[in-house]
């Protein structure tokens, strides 16, 4: 059975790792070592960014949509009181299993990077996920590490002819095909609604864009003649029907904010 599975992470600075690199005492509070971490990034980028490299961050929150010829779900993994090493392997356990087609938006460039260096720090092995053909030759030619093998479809770098300067948010993509696009909140909140401790707000949240970028995965694979008009109408209402069936608040106004000019046409 095929299995595809699209993924979104939500982070946050590593503290623990930001007070060692910045000397900063035990005393010093989350806070001041999250603004010394962006201030050092800042000097870094010559005042251009300050958002943290891959391994400076720490993740709170994978969710998932996942489908098969029969079925799709969506579901944020683990729970609230889940920490992050039981969320990082239950992520790499559905990939051990089942060897998913991974799908993302801008997981190569960022997401699998920030899952290496915290499956490193925490210990999760994943032999499957790593496997690049030294015990399964299928995975010689079509792996998750290579950029241009299919195992990994990161959606941002492939529709953007893997040309940085041609790379789209995923938002805007979103919008452009009539979906929701961003929902309740933006990313850049989700420091203050972690120390808030509203970890329910920020999993639901990472839903909402994981299931634009679903969404947005199955208009790429109809242009790529992957199914007919037919099919990606059948595939759009199965996942309604399961949103339906959730009833979750966040799920119903997604549908709700969910346009209909979205809608890909024959001609």
């Amino acid at each position: 059975m095929s299995v595809t599975m699209v993924y979104d992470i939500e982070t946050i600075p590593d503290i623990r790792l930001g007070r060692r690199l910045l000397a900063l005492p035990d005393s010093s509070s989350d806070e001041e070592v999250k603004d010394g971490m962006l201030a050092r990034r800042s000097l870094q980028t010559q005042g251009s960014s300050t958002f943290l490299p891959p391994h400076l961050h720490q993740i709170v929150c994978i969710s998932v949509v996942v489908s098969t010829s029969e079925w799709v779900k969506v579901w944020s993994l683990g729970d609230s009181d889940s920490n992050e090493a039981d969320i990082i392997f239950r992520f790499f356990e559905g990939i051990q299993r089942y060897s998913p087609n991974l799908v993302s938006w801008n997981g190569s460039g960022f997401d699998l990077p920030v899952l290496h260096y915290r499956s490193l720090y925490h210990g999760v092995s994943s032999p499957r996920y790593w496997e690049t053909g030294e015990h399964d030759p299928g995975f010689r030619w079509n792996n998750y590490l290579s950029r241009y093998h299919q195992r990994h479809t990161d959606l941002m770098d492939v529709l953007a002819g893997y040309q940085s300067r041609a790379n789209a948010p995923l938002d805007e993509i979103a919008l452009l095909l009539g979906l929701p696009g961003k929902m309740g909140m933006h990313g850049s909140e989700v420091w203050d609604k972690f120390q808030a401790g509203h970890l329910e707000e920020i999993r639901n949240y990472c839903e909402t864009d994981v299931l634009n970028t679903y969404l947005i995965y199955l208009h790429f694979q109809y242009i790529r003649g992957q199914f007919d008009q037919l099919e990606l109408d059948g595939l759009k209402e199965r996942l309604k029907t399961h949103l339906l069936s959730m009833v979750k608040p966040h799920h119903l106004a997604f549908l709700e904010a969910w346009q209909s000019d979205g809608q890909i046409t024959k001609r």
